[in-house]
Protein backbone atom coordinates (compact mmCIF):
# COMPACT_ATOMS: atom_id res chain seq x y z
CA UNK A 1 0.00 0.00 0.00
CA UNK A 2 2.80 2.42 0.92
CA UNK A 3 4.66 1.78 -2.35
CA UNK A 4 1.43 2.35 -4.32
CA UNK A 5 0.83 5.59 -2.44
CA UNK A 6 4.40 6.71 -3.14
CA UNK A 7 3.81 6.04 -6.85
CA UNK A 8 0.72 8.27 -6.92
CA UNK A 9 2.54 10.97 -4.96
CA UNK A 10 5.37 10.85 -7.50
CA UNK A 11 2.88 10.99 -10.37
CA UNK A 12 1.12 13.95 -8.79
CA UNK A 13 4.49 15.71 -8.62
CA UNK A 14 4.37 15.93 -12.41
CA UNK A 15 0.69 16.90 -12.48
CA UNK A 16 -1.34 18.73 -9.82
CA UNK A 17 1.61 19.50 -7.54
CA UNK A 18 3.91 20.58 -10.37
CA UNK A 19 4.95 24.28 -10.34
CA UNK A 20 3.28 24.96 -13.69
CA UNK A 21 -0.19 23.87 -12.50
CA UNK A 22 -1.08 26.91 -10.33
CA UNK A 23 0.50 29.17 -12.97
CA UNK A 24 -1.83 27.60 -15.55
CA UNK A 25 -4.88 28.14 -13.34
CA UNK A 26 -4.02 31.72 -12.48
CA UNK A 27 -2.99 32.43 -16.06
CA UNK A 28 -6.40 31.41 -17.41
CA UNK A 29 -8.14 33.52 -14.76
CA UNK A 30 -5.91 36.50 -15.54
CA UNK A 31 -6.53 36.15 -19.28
CA UNK A 32 -10.33 36.10 -18.94
CA UNK A 33 -10.23 38.95 -16.41
CA UNK A 34 -8.62 41.16 -19.05
CA UNK A 35 -10.49 39.64 -22.01
CA UNK A 36 -13.92 40.22 -20.43
CA UNK A 37 -13.05 43.54 -18.78
CA UNK A 38 -12.92 42.62 -15.07
CA UNK A 39 -16.38 41.01 -14.80
CA UNK A 40 -15.78 40.14 -11.11
CA UNK A 41 -15.92 43.88 -10.38
CA UNK A 42 -18.38 45.15 -13.01
CA UNK A 43 -21.00 42.43 -12.49
CA UNK A 44 -20.72 41.95 -8.71
CA UNK A 45 -23.68 44.14 -7.73
CA UNK A 46 -25.79 42.69 -10.54
CA UNK A 47 -24.97 39.17 -9.32
CA UNK A 48 -26.38 39.97 -5.87
CA UNK A 49 -29.65 41.12 -7.43
CA UNK A 50 -29.90 37.89 -9.42
CA UNK A 51 -29.37 35.76 -6.31
CA UNK A 52 -32.11 37.70 -4.53
CA UNK A 53 -34.50 36.70 -7.34
CA UNK A 54 -35.00 40.24 -8.67
CA UNK A 55 -35.19 39.07 -12.28
CA UNK A 56 -36.65 35.57 -11.82
CA UNK A 57 -39.36 34.30 -14.14
CA UNK A 58 -41.78 31.47 -13.41
CA UNK A 59 -41.18 30.05 -16.88
CA UNK A 60 -37.39 29.74 -16.47
CA UNK A 61 -36.32 26.11 -17.07
CA UNK A 62 -34.32 24.22 -14.44
CA UNK A 63 -34.46 22.31 -11.16
CA UNK A 64 -33.21 24.86 -8.59
CA UNK A 65 -33.34 28.58 -7.85
CA UNK A 66 -30.29 30.81 -8.24
CA UNK A 67 -29.87 30.87 -4.47
CA UNK A 68 -30.14 27.09 -4.18
CA UNK A 69 -27.58 26.60 -6.93
CA UNK A 70 -25.24 29.04 -5.17
CA UNK A 71 -25.60 27.34 -1.77
CA UNK A 72 -25.16 23.88 -3.31
CA UNK A 73 -21.96 24.99 -5.02
CA UNK A 74 -20.79 26.78 -1.86
CA UNK A 75 -21.44 23.65 0.18
CA UNK A 76 -18.99 21.90 -2.12
CA UNK A 77 -16.29 24.56 -1.79
CA UNK A 78 -16.72 25.70 1.83
CA UNK A 79 -15.16 22.70 3.52
CA UNK A 80 -12.05 21.54 5.32
CA UNK A 81 -9.97 23.89 3.18
CA UNK A 82 -11.46 26.87 5.01
CA UNK A 83 -10.33 25.51 8.38
CA UNK A 84 -7.46 23.12 7.75
CA UNK A 85 -6.22 24.64 4.48
CA UNK A 86 -5.75 28.12 5.89
CA UNK A 87 -4.05 26.70 8.98
CA UNK A 88 -1.61 24.86 6.74
CA UNK A 89 -0.97 27.85 4.46
CA UNK A 90 -0.11 30.20 7.33
CA UNK A 91 1.96 27.59 9.19
CA UNK A 92 4.08 26.86 6.10
CA UNK A 93 4.01 30.10 4.11
CA UNK A 94 3.61 32.71 6.84
CA UNK A 95 1.18 35.67 6.78
CA UNK A 96 1.91 36.52 3.12
CA UNK A 97 0.19 33.27 2.09
CA UNK A 98 -3.13 35.02 2.77
CA UNK A 99 -2.39 37.63 0.11
CA UNK A 100 -1.89 34.92 -2.50
CA UNK A 101 -5.15 33.30 -1.42
CA UNK A 102 -6.88 36.63 -2.09
CA UNK A 103 -5.21 36.98 -5.50
CA UNK A 104 -6.26 33.44 -6.36
CA UNK A 105 -9.86 34.14 -5.34
CA UNK A 106 -10.00 37.41 -7.29
CA UNK A 107 -8.92 35.74 -10.53
CA UNK A 108 -10.95 32.64 -9.68
CA UNK A 109 -14.13 34.74 -9.65
CA UNK A 110 -13.71 35.28 -13.40
CA UNK A 111 -12.80 31.65 -14.08
CA UNK A 112 -15.97 30.55 -12.27
CA UNK A 113 -18.03 33.04 -14.26
CA UNK A 114 -16.77 31.60 -17.55
CA UNK A 115 -17.00 27.88 -16.75
CA UNK A 116 -20.47 28.20 -15.21
CA UNK A 117 -21.87 30.29 -18.07
CA UNK A 118 -20.69 27.84 -20.71
CA UNK A 119 -21.84 24.81 -18.71
CA UNK A 120 -25.29 26.29 -18.26
CA UNK A 121 -25.50 27.24 -21.93
CA UNK A 122 -24.86 23.71 -23.19
CA UNK A 123 -26.78 21.74 -20.55
CA UNK A 124 -29.31 19.05 -21.52
CA UNK A 125 -32.33 17.29 -20.07
CA UNK A 126 -31.36 13.75 -19.00
CA UNK A 127 -33.48 10.71 -19.84
CA UNK A 128 -34.93 10.75 -16.31
CA UNK A 129 -36.21 14.30 -16.80
CA UNK A 130 -33.59 16.02 -14.65
CA UNK A 131 -31.24 18.74 -15.87
CA UNK A 132 -27.68 17.58 -16.59
CA UNK A 133 -24.89 20.02 -17.23
CA UNK A 134 -21.24 20.70 -16.71
CA UNK A 135 -18.05 21.16 -18.75
CA UNK A 136 -18.43 17.69 -20.29
CA UNK A 137 -21.46 18.90 -22.25
CA UNK A 138 -19.83 21.94 -23.85
CA UNK A 139 -16.80 19.75 -24.62
CA UNK A 140 -18.99 17.32 -26.56
CA UNK A 141 -21.79 19.51 -27.89
CA UNK A 142 -19.78 22.58 -28.91
CA UNK A 143 -16.17 21.43 -29.24
CA UNK A 144 -16.97 17.93 -30.58
CA UNK A 145 -14.31 16.53 -28.26
CA UNK A 146 -16.06 13.61 -26.58
CA UNK A 147 -12.74 12.08 -25.50
CA UNK A 148 -12.01 15.24 -23.51
CA UNK A 149 -15.47 15.12 -21.96
CA UNK A 150 -14.96 11.49 -20.91
CA UNK A 151 -11.58 12.30 -19.36
CA UNK A 152 -13.11 15.21 -17.45
CA UNK A 153 -16.03 13.09 -16.22
CA UNK A 154 -13.73 10.34 -14.98
CA UNK A 155 -11.71 12.94 -13.08
CA UNK A 156 -14.87 14.33 -11.44
CA UNK A 157 -16.11 10.84 -10.60
CA UNK A 158 -12.86 9.90 -8.85
CA UNK A 159 -12.71 13.28 -7.12
CA UNK A 160 -16.21 12.77 -5.73
CA UNK A 161 -14.79 9.93 -3.64
CA UNK A 162 -11.23 11.16 -3.25
CA UNK A 163 -11.94 14.78 -2.34
CA UNK A 164 -15.63 15.17 -1.59
CA UNK A 165 -16.40 11.97 0.26
CA UNK A 166 -13.79 9.91 2.09
CA UNK A 167 -11.39 12.58 3.41
CA UNK A 168 -14.35 14.68 4.58
CA UNK A 169 -15.89 12.03 6.84
CA UNK A 170 -12.44 10.98 8.01
CA UNK A 171 -11.79 14.57 9.15
CA UNK A 172 -15.23 14.79 10.80
CA UNK A 173 -14.79 11.50 12.68
CA UNK A 174 -11.30 12.44 13.88
CA UNK A 175 -12.45 15.88 15.00
CA UNK A 176 -15.47 14.61 16.93
CA UNK A 177 -13.37 11.89 18.56
CA UNK A 178 -10.70 14.35 19.68
CA UNK A 179 -13.22 16.88 20.99
CA UNK A 180 -16.12 14.82 22.32
CA UNK A 181 -14.73 11.27 22.47
CA UNK A 182 -17.30 9.94 19.97
CA UNK A 183 -16.11 6.70 18.37
CA UNK A 184 -15.24 6.96 14.67
CA UNK A 185 -17.58 4.17 13.59
CA UNK A 186 -20.55 5.74 15.43
CA UNK A 187 -19.97 9.06 13.66
CA UNK A 188 -19.66 7.26 10.33
CA UNK A 189 -22.85 5.25 10.82
CA UNK A 190 -25.02 8.18 11.89
CA UNK A 191 -23.79 10.57 9.20
CA UNK A 192 -23.94 7.88 6.48
CA UNK A 193 -27.65 7.43 7.21
CA UNK A 194 -28.21 11.19 7.10
CA UNK A 195 -26.23 11.43 3.87
CA UNK A 196 -28.31 8.69 2.28
CA UNK A 197 -31.54 10.43 3.29
CA UNK A 198 -30.35 13.60 1.55
CA UNK A 199 -28.70 12.42 -1.66
CA UNK A 200 -31.15 9.64 -2.58
CA UNK A 201 -33.69 12.40 -3.18
CA UNK A 202 -31.63 13.96 -5.95
CA UNK A 203 -30.74 17.59 -6.65
CA UNK A 204 -34.05 19.08 -5.46
CA UNK A 205 -33.68 17.59 -1.99
CA UNK A 206 -29.95 18.40 -1.94
CA UNK A 207 -30.73 22.02 -2.84
CA UNK A 208 -33.37 22.31 -0.11
CA UNK A 209 -30.91 21.02 2.49
CA UNK A 210 -27.93 23.10 1.40
CA UNK A 211 -29.93 26.34 1.25
CA UNK A 212 -30.55 25.84 4.99
CA UNK A 213 -27.17 24.41 6.05
CA UNK A 214 -24.86 26.84 4.25
CA UNK A 215 -26.23 30.13 5.68
CA UNK A 216 -26.38 28.63 9.17
CA UNK A 217 -22.88 27.17 9.12
CA UNK A 218 -21.44 30.36 7.65
CA UNK A 219 -23.08 32.52 10.32
CA UNK A 220 -22.05 30.10 13.09
CA UNK A 221 -18.40 30.06 12.05
CA UNK A 222 -18.16 33.76 11.12
CA UNK A 223 -19.66 34.82 14.47
CA UNK A 224 -17.11 32.73 16.39
CA UNK A 225 -14.21 34.01 14.25
CA UNK A 226 -15.21 37.65 14.69
CA UNK A 227 -15.47 37.15 18.45
CA UNK A 228 -11.85 35.93 18.57
CA UNK A 229 -10.58 38.69 16.28
CA UNK A 230 -12.34 41.43 18.27
CA UNK A 231 -10.94 39.98 21.50
CA UNK A 232 -7.47 40.43 19.99
CA UNK A 233 -8.28 43.85 18.51
CA UNK A 234 -4.84 45.22 19.33
CA UNK A 235 -3.31 42.68 16.89
CA UNK A 236 -5.65 43.31 13.94
CA UNK A 237 -3.61 46.08 12.28
CA UNK A 238 -0.22 44.38 12.92
CA UNK A 239 -1.63 41.17 11.45
CA UNK A 240 -2.78 42.90 8.27
CA UNK A 241 0.54 44.71 8.08
CA UNK A 242 2.45 41.42 8.25
CA UNK A 243 0.50 40.06 5.28
CA UNK A 244 1.81 42.83 3.04
CA UNK A 245 5.19 43.48 4.66
CA UNK A 246 6.20 39.84 4.18
CA UNK A 247 4.98 39.73 0.57
CA UNK A 248 8.29 40.53 -1.12
CA UNK A 249 10.69 39.56 1.63
CA UNK A 250 9.33 36.33 3.05
CA UNK A 251 8.44 35.88 6.72
CA UNK A 252 11.26 36.27 9.21
CA UNK A 253 11.77 33.82 12.05
CA UNK A 254 9.74 34.67 15.13
CA UNK A 255 9.08 32.55 18.20
CA UNK A 256 9.18 28.90 17.22
CA UNK A 257 8.47 29.79 13.57
CA UNK A 258 11.69 29.38 11.59
CA UNK A 259 10.58 31.62 8.74
CA UNK A 260 9.12 31.19 5.24
CA UNK A 261 10.43 32.12 1.82
CA UNK A 262 8.55 34.16 -0.80
CA UNK A 263 8.16 31.05 -2.95
CA UNK A 264 6.73 29.05 -0.06
CA UNK A 265 4.15 31.77 0.67
CA UNK A 266 3.22 31.83 -3.02
CA UNK A 267 3.03 28.04 -3.31
CA UNK A 268 0.90 27.46 -0.22
CA UNK A 269 -1.28 30.55 -0.65
CA UNK A 270 -2.14 29.75 -4.26
CA UNK A 271 -2.44 26.01 -3.63
CA UNK A 272 -4.74 26.36 -0.63
CA UNK A 273 -6.78 29.08 -2.35
CA UNK A 274 -7.39 26.91 -5.42
CA UNK A 275 -8.20 23.89 -3.24
CA UNK A 276 -10.69 25.94 -1.26
CA UNK A 277 -12.70 27.68 -4.01
CA UNK A 278 -12.22 25.05 -6.80
CA UNK A 279 -12.18 27.74 -9.50
CA UNK A 280 -11.20 26.08 -12.76
CA UNK A 281 -11.80 22.52 -11.61
CA UNK A 282 -15.19 22.35 -13.33
CA UNK A 283 -17.10 20.95 -10.36
CA UNK A 284 -19.28 23.91 -9.33
CA UNK A 285 -20.63 24.41 -12.89
CA UNK A 286 -22.38 21.04 -12.52
CA UNK A 287 -24.50 22.43 -9.68
CA UNK A 288 -25.11 25.76 -11.40
CA UNK A 289 -26.22 24.05 -14.60
CA UNK A 290 -29.38 22.91 -12.81
CA UNK A 291 -30.46 26.47 -11.94
CA UNK A 292 -33.68 27.92 -13.30
CA UNK A 293 -32.60 30.46 -15.89
CA UNK A 294 -33.06 31.02 -19.59
CA UNK A 295 -29.94 33.19 -19.75
CA UNK A 296 -26.71 31.27 -18.98
CA UNK A 297 -24.81 34.49 -18.20
CA UNK A 298 -27.13 35.25 -15.29
CA UNK A 299 -26.13 32.01 -13.58
CA UNK A 300 -22.49 32.67 -14.43
CA UNK A 301 -22.76 35.96 -12.57
CA UNK A 302 -24.13 34.18 -9.52
CA UNK A 303 -21.01 32.03 -9.40
CA UNK A 304 -18.83 35.15 -9.15
CA UNK A 305 -19.92 35.33 -5.51
CA UNK A 306 -18.53 31.88 -4.63
CA UNK A 307 -14.78 32.56 -4.40
CA UNK A 308 -15.61 35.86 -2.71
CA UNK A 309 -17.61 34.20 0.08
CA UNK A 310 -15.44 31.09 0.31
CA UNK A 311 -11.95 32.58 0.19
CA UNK A 312 -12.04 36.34 0.62
CA UNK A 313 -14.49 36.22 3.54
CA UNK A 314 -14.31 32.86 5.32
CA UNK A 315 -10.65 32.00 4.66
CA UNK A 316 -9.62 35.54 5.60
CA UNK A 317 -11.47 35.29 8.90
CA UNK A 318 -9.72 32.00 9.68
CA UNK A 319 -6.37 33.55 8.79
CA UNK A 320 -6.98 36.61 10.94
CA UNK A 321 -7.99 34.42 13.89
CA UNK A 322 -4.69 32.55 13.57
CA UNK A 323 -2.54 35.66 13.10
CA UNK A 324 -4.20 37.90 15.70
CA UNK A 325 -4.14 35.18 18.36
CA UNK A 326 -0.39 34.66 17.85
CA UNK A 327 -0.62 30.88 18.19
CA UNK A 328 1.05 30.26 14.83
CA UNK A 329 4.48 31.09 16.32
CA UNK A 330 4.06 29.13 19.56
CA UNK A 331 4.87 25.51 20.31
CA UNK A 332 2.33 23.20 21.93
CA UNK A 333 2.30 19.65 23.18
CA UNK A 334 1.01 17.33 20.45
CA UNK A 335 1.42 13.97 18.75
CA UNK A 336 3.73 14.28 15.75
CA UNK A 337 2.54 12.91 12.43
CA UNK A 338 5.10 10.88 10.48
CA UNK A 339 4.90 13.25 7.52
CA UNK A 340 5.64 16.23 9.78
CA UNK A 341 8.93 15.04 11.29
CA UNK A 342 12.48 14.93 9.94
CA UNK A 343 15.69 13.98 11.73
CA UNK A 344 18.73 15.97 10.62
CA UNK A 345 22.39 15.30 11.38
CA UNK A 346 24.13 17.37 14.12
CA UNK A 347 22.51 19.48 16.79
CA UNK A 348 20.98 22.89 16.14
CA UNK A 349 19.40 25.55 18.36
CA UNK A 350 17.01 28.39 17.70
CA UNK A 351 19.18 30.83 19.64
CA UNK A 352 22.12 30.56 17.26
CA UNK A 353 21.68 32.94 14.30
CA UNK A 354 23.70 30.77 11.91
CA UNK A 355 21.69 27.70 12.92
CA UNK A 356 18.45 29.57 12.24
CA UNK A 357 19.67 30.59 8.80
CA UNK A 358 20.54 27.02 7.82
CA UNK A 359 17.28 25.68 9.28
CA UNK A 360 15.35 28.32 7.32
CA UNK A 361 17.02 27.21 4.09
CA UNK A 362 16.44 23.53 4.85
CA UNK A 363 12.71 23.73 5.60
CA UNK A 364 12.14 26.08 2.66
CA UNK A 365 13.87 23.63 0.33
CA UNK A 366 16.81 25.88 -0.44
CA UNK A 367 20.48 24.92 -0.63
CA UNK A 368 21.62 24.23 2.93
CA UNK A 369 24.52 22.67 4.80
CA UNK A 370 22.05 20.59 6.82
CA UNK A 371 21.93 16.89 6.00
CA UNK A 372 19.30 14.33 6.93
CA UNK A 373 20.21 11.88 9.69
CA UNK A 374 20.84 8.16 9.17
CA UNK A 375 21.59 6.02 12.17
CA UNK A 376 20.43 4.55 15.47
CA UNK A 377 18.67 6.40 18.32
CA UNK A 378 18.95 4.83 21.75
CA UNK A 379 15.85 5.40 23.87
CA UNK A 380 15.38 4.82 27.62
CA UNK A 381 12.05 5.36 29.37
CA UNK A 382 10.76 7.16 26.29
CA UNK A 383 13.62 9.65 26.01
CA UNK A 384 16.51 9.64 23.55
CA UNK A 385 19.84 9.11 25.34
CA UNK A 386 22.00 9.28 22.22
CA UNK A 387 22.86 12.50 20.38
CA UNK A 388 24.16 13.65 17.04
CA UNK A 389 20.79 14.63 15.60
CA UNK A 390 18.04 17.26 15.77
CA UNK A 391 14.34 16.56 15.33
CA UNK A 392 12.35 18.99 13.18
CA UNK A 393 8.57 18.69 13.69
CA UNK A 394 6.03 20.79 11.79
CA UNK A 395 8.80 23.06 10.51
CA UNK A 396 10.05 23.86 14.03
CA UNK A 397 12.62 22.39 16.43
CA UNK A 398 10.86 19.80 18.56
CA UNK A 399 11.12 20.04 22.35
CA UNK A 400 10.46 17.62 25.25
CA UNK A 401 10.34 14.69 22.84
CA UNK A 402 9.34 11.24 24.08
CA UNK A 403 8.62 7.97 22.32
CA UNK A 404 5.88 5.42 22.98
CA UNK A 405 4.62 2.18 21.50
CA UNK A 406 1.06 1.09 22.19
CA UNK A 407 0.80 3.94 24.72
CA UNK A 408 3.78 2.60 26.70
CA UNK A 409 7.10 4.41 27.08
CA UNK A 410 9.57 2.88 24.66
CA UNK A 411 12.91 1.34 25.60
CA UNK A 412 15.40 0.21 22.99
CA UNK A 413 16.87 1.36 19.71
CA UNK A 414 15.18 3.12 16.80
CA UNK A 415 16.48 3.06 13.25
CA UNK A 416 16.41 6.26 11.19
CA UNK A 417 16.83 6.23 7.41
CA UNK A 418 16.88 9.41 5.34
CA UNK A 419 15.56 11.36 8.32
CA UNK A 420 12.56 9.10 8.97
CA UNK A 421 11.85 6.41 11.57
CA UNK A 422 11.61 2.96 10.01
CA UNK A 423 9.29 1.67 12.77
CA UNK A 424 5.77 2.86 11.95
CA UNK A 425 4.39 1.66 15.30
CA UNK A 426 6.36 4.23 17.28
CA UNK A 427 4.47 7.32 18.38
CA UNK A 428 6.48 10.52 18.81
CA UNK A 429 5.22 13.22 21.16
CA UNK A 430 6.50 16.62 22.23
CA UNK A 431 6.20 20.36 21.69
CA UNK A 432 6.22 21.89 18.22
CA UNK A 433 4.35 24.33 16.05
CA UNK A 434 0.88 23.27 14.90
CA UNK A 435 -0.74 23.42 11.47
CA UNK A 436 -4.05 22.65 9.73
CA UNK A 437 -7.06 21.92 11.99
CA UNK A 438 -5.09 21.77 15.30
CA UNK A 439 -3.67 25.25 14.64
CA UNK A 440 -7.09 26.75 13.86
CA UNK A 441 -8.63 25.01 16.89
CA UNK A 442 -5.85 26.31 19.15
CA UNK A 443 -6.36 29.85 17.83
CA UNK A 444 -10.05 29.70 18.78
CA UNK A 445 -9.52 28.02 22.16
CA UNK A 446 -6.68 30.34 23.28
CA UNK A 447 -9.11 33.28 23.23
CA UNK A 448 -11.72 34.09 25.86
CA UNK A 449 -13.89 31.39 24.26
CA UNK A 450 -11.77 28.65 25.86
CA UNK A 451 -13.14 25.16 25.19
CA UNK A 452 -16.06 26.72 23.34
CA UNK A 453 -13.58 27.80 20.70
CA UNK A 454 -12.62 24.18 20.12
CA UNK A 455 -16.30 23.29 19.86
CA UNK A 456 -16.82 25.99 17.21
CA UNK A 457 -14.04 24.54 15.08
CA UNK A 458 -15.23 20.94 15.55
CA UNK A 459 -18.87 21.73 14.78
CA UNK A 460 -17.83 24.04 11.95
CA UNK A 461 -15.70 21.26 10.50
CA UNK A 462 -18.66 18.86 10.83
CA UNK A 463 -21.01 21.18 8.96
CA UNK A 464 -18.47 22.26 6.34
CA UNK A 465 -17.25 18.75 5.56
CA UNK A 466 -20.71 17.12 5.61
CA UNK A 467 -22.13 19.72 3.24
CA UNK A 468 -19.14 19.17 0.96
CA UNK A 469 -19.93 15.45 0.83
CA UNK A 470 -23.53 16.27 -0.10
CA UNK A 471 -22.55 18.55 -2.97
CA UNK A 472 -19.91 16.21 -4.36
CA UNK A 473 -22.40 13.34 -4.45
CA UNK A 474 -24.34 15.37 -7.00
CA UNK A 475 -21.23 16.16 -9.03
CA UNK A 476 -20.42 12.45 -9.11
CA UNK A 477 -23.89 11.33 -10.16
CA UNK A 478 -23.92 13.88 -13.02
CA UNK A 479 -20.57 12.45 -14.18
CA UNK A 480 -22.07 8.96 -14.02
CA UNK A 481 -25.12 10.20 -15.93
CA UNK A 482 -22.87 11.45 -18.70
CA UNK A 483 -20.74 8.30 -18.83
CA UNK A 484 -23.38 5.54 -18.60
CA UNK A 485 -26.79 7.24 -18.37
CA UNK A 486 -29.32 7.59 -15.56
CA UNK A 487 -29.29 3.85 -14.85
CA UNK A 488 -25.92 4.26 -13.14
CA UNK A 489 -27.03 6.97 -10.71
CA UNK A 490 -28.64 4.84 -7.99
CA UNK A 491 -25.77 2.28 -7.80
CA UNK A 492 -23.36 5.22 -7.61
CA UNK A 493 -25.28 6.84 -4.74
CA UNK A 494 -25.34 3.57 -2.78
CA UNK A 495 -21.60 3.10 -3.32
CA UNK A 496 -21.03 6.72 -2.32
CA UNK A 497 -22.80 6.23 1.02
CA UNK A 498 -20.92 2.98 1.73
CA UNK A 499 -17.59 4.63 0.94
CA UNK A 500 -18.54 7.47 3.26
CA UNK A 501 -19.19 5.06 6.12
CA UNK A 502 -16.04 2.95 5.74
CA UNK A 503 -13.80 6.01 5.37
CA UNK A 504 -14.84 7.21 8.83
CA UNK A 505 -12.50 4.66 10.40
CA UNK A 506 -10.11 3.86 7.53
CA UNK A 507 -6.79 5.30 6.39
CA UNK A 508 -7.51 7.64 3.47
CA UNK A 509 -3.90 8.50 2.62
CA UNK A 510 -4.08 6.62 -0.68
CA UNK A 511 -7.44 8.23 -1.49
CA UNK A 512 -5.96 11.71 -1.02
CA UNK A 513 -3.09 10.84 -3.32
CA UNK A 514 -5.42 9.55 -6.05
CA UNK A 515 -7.64 12.58 -5.56
CA UNK A 516 -4.75 14.95 -6.25
CA UNK A 517 -4.31 13.33 -9.66
CA UNK A 518 -8.05 13.29 -10.39
CA UNK A 519 -8.23 17.05 -9.76
CA UNK A 520 -5.60 17.49 -12.46
CA UNK A 521 -7.57 15.22 -14.83
CA UNK A 522 -10.68 17.37 -14.51
CA UNK A 523 -9.05 20.81 -14.31
CA UNK A 524 -6.82 20.66 -17.38
CA UNK A 525 -9.60 19.56 -19.79
CA UNK A 526 -11.90 22.20 -18.32
CA UNK A 527 -9.35 25.00 -18.75
CA UNK A 528 -8.60 23.86 -22.29
CA UNK A 529 -12.31 23.86 -23.10
CA UNK A 530 -13.06 27.36 -21.84
CA UNK A 531 -10.00 28.79 -23.59
CA UNK A 532 -11.14 27.27 -26.88
CA UNK A 533 -14.59 28.82 -26.33
CA UNK A 534 -13.37 32.31 -25.43
CA UNK A 535 -15.07 33.94 -28.42
CA UNK A 536 -18.29 32.07 -27.70
CA UNK A 537 -18.13 33.33 -24.12
CA UNK A 538 -17.58 36.96 -25.08
CA UNK A 539 -20.46 36.91 -27.57
CA UNK A 540 -22.75 35.24 -25.02
CA UNK A 541 -22.07 38.02 -22.51
CA UNK A 542 -22.69 40.71 -25.14
CA UNK A 543 -25.99 39.07 -26.15
CA UNK A 544 -27.08 38.88 -22.51
CA UNK A 545 -26.73 42.61 -21.97
CA UNK A 546 -28.58 43.43 -25.18
CA UNK A 547 -31.49 41.23 -24.07
CA UNK A 548 -31.37 42.48 -20.47
CA UNK A 549 -31.48 46.16 -21.42
CA UNK A 550 -34.34 45.44 -23.80
CA UNK A 551 -36.34 43.90 -20.93
CA UNK A 552 -35.16 46.36 -18.27
CA UNK A 553 -34.57 49.72 -19.98
CA UNK A 554 -34.76 51.48 -16.61
CA UNK A 555 -31.44 49.91 -15.60
CA UNK A 556 -29.37 51.22 -18.46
Amino acid sequence: MESLNNFFVMLDGYMGSAPYFPILLLGVGFFFTLYLGFPQIRFFKHAIKIVKGTYDKETDPGDTTHFQALTTALSGTVGTGNIAGVGLAVAVGGPAALFWMWATAFLGMTTKFVEVTLSHKYRIKADDGSIAGGPMYFMERKLNMKWLAVLFSIGILISSFGAGNMPQINSIASGLYDTFGIDHIVTGAVLAVLLAMVILGGIKRIAKITEKIVPFMAFFYVFGALAVIVANYQNIIPSFYSIFSDLFSGSAATGGFLGASISMAWSKGVGRGLFSNEAGQGSAPIAHAAAKADEPVSEGMVSILEPFVDTIIICTLTGMVILSSGVWTNKYENNFQGSDIRYVASQYTETDQQDRLQLFKFINKQESTIKTYDGIISVKEGEAVSGGFTLIASRSLAEDVHYTRNDQLFNGELNVQDGKLTDNEIQVHGKSLLHSVPLTAKAFSESFLGDWGTYIVSIGLLLFAFSTAIAWSYYGDRAVTYLVGSRGVMPYRILYVLGFFFASFADTTLIWSISAISIFLSTVPNLLGIILLKSDMKQTVADYWVQFHREHPEER
